[in-house]
């Protein structure tokens, strides 16, 4: 993965609304329920519909968001590739966990079973 600095600061500026909608639209052209995203991000960050909603209202960076996130303590079990590169190798954390939230959605939209998308220990 590119680990400049340039890269991460990149994804930490990226604001949450911007790719919210390609994840639901993603998602939705697989057959699979903005619902079932909802449930996904929810068991990665904690946030449940009413503050995902205030969170997209205010335009909250990646950053804002993961900083606020209650992460998932089996977060560290999503693994695999995303993007070309191993989750479970990226050193930066906050591109690490935006590309977890990526690897969900991917999943989601592959039609995984949601009892496989929601890792437990």
């Amino acid at each position: 993965m590119d680990n400049s600095n340039t890269h991460d600061q990149r994804i930490a500026k990226m604001t949450f609304a911007s790719v919210y909608p390609m994840y639901v639209a993603k998602v939705e052209k697989k057959g699979r329920t903005k619902e079932e995203l909802h449930q996904v991000i929810e068991w990665l960050t904690g946030y449940d519909e009413k503050k995902l909603q205030e969170l997209i209202s205010e335009k909250v960076t990646f950053e804002t968001f993961f900083q606020h996130a209650s992460l998932n303590p089996n977060a560290n079990l999503i693994t695999g590739v995303i993007c070309g590169y191993r989750v479970e190798e990226i050193g930066n954390p906050l591109t690490q966990q935006v590309r977890y939230l990526d690897k969900l959605v991917d999943e989601l939209a592959k039609g995984r079973k949601m009892e496989k998308i929601l890792r437990r220990s």
